[in-house]
């Protein structure tokens, strides 16, 4: 199994907009963040977890087949923004995304032409799946655990798929779905910045989580400007826990 981060930044993406300061004028690659997501791939499979509003940037450099489900994280823009620009995928069949109660209703608010007895011509083919915590599905060769976290006071969605943990803007997690944690290999969860943030975890707070599931490796996800530049950050953290960048492969 192999997984690419397609997107590794906050809601802003990095650079942000008319900033300035050292994260978003620097020269290194491993700077450039577009909102988060991830693809990952079976030999007969291929999952996408969430569709932000960068999802047509991301996902050109890849070759173009059959996206077999949508996992969504949460009803927030740039987890779900690019949702539209999954139509021409739908050569291929409809397209079937997974999300909570919540989650569901966002997409249809969002995407109400899709959802219509009579859809225009073009518009995307969805299939909408609501899923719950704790209630395992699969999708082709891959069994997905829904896992829930909270990102403030909002409950939303991350995903367990085998040894890995896929987990974004969280900021606090309940002790009993730490139960769904263990025997992680591979680890990936958000961290915003050095500062407190209300709803995200900071570097801090992403660093004492990954020690406390002990995961083989923990990348980190989400990270805003204000997280600091990439080669910086990394050489402060240990080996096992390492910022992510747009465009890494790892096997699984």
């Amino acid at each position: 199994m192999r997984l690419t981060f397609l997107g590794t930044g906050t809601s802003c993406g990095v650079p942000t907009i008319g900033c300035q300061c050292p994260t978003c004028t620097s020269t290194d690659p491993h700077d450039k963040r577009l909102r988060c997501s991830v693809l990952i791939e079976t030999g007969t499979t291929r999952l996408l977890i969430d569709c932000g509003p960068d999802f047509r940037q991301q996902i050109m450099p890849h070759p173009f087949r059959k996206i077999d489900g949508i996992l969504i994280t949460h009803a927030h823009y740039d987890h779900m923004g690019g949702m539209d620009d999954v139509r021409p995928f739908c050569q291929f069949g409809e397209i079937n995304v997974y999300a909570d109660p919540l989650a569901c209703q966002g997409l249809l608010e969002m995407l109400p032409y899709c959802f219509v007895d009579n859809r225009y011509p073009g518009v995307p083919a969805i299939q909408l799946h609501e899923i719950h915590k704790h209630e395992p599905f699969t999708i082709g060769d891959i069994e997905i655990m829904p896992i829930e976290v909270m990102h403030h006071d909002l409950p939303i969605l991350g995903y367990r798929i085998g040894a890995l943990v896929y987990i974004t803007d969280m900021k606090t997690i309940d002790e009993g779905e730490l139960d769904y944690l263990q025997d992680v290999d591979t680890l990936i969860v958000n961290a915003l910045r050095q500062k407190p943030h209300h709803s995200h975890q900071t570097l801090d707070e992403a660093v004492a989580f990954a020690q406390k599931v002990g995961a083989r490796q923990t990348w980190l996800i989400h990270s805003s400007h204000d997280i600091g530049r990439h080669e910086e950050v990394n050489a402060s953290l240990p080996s096992d826990i390492q910022m992510a960048y747009d465009g890494q492969i790892i096997e699984l």
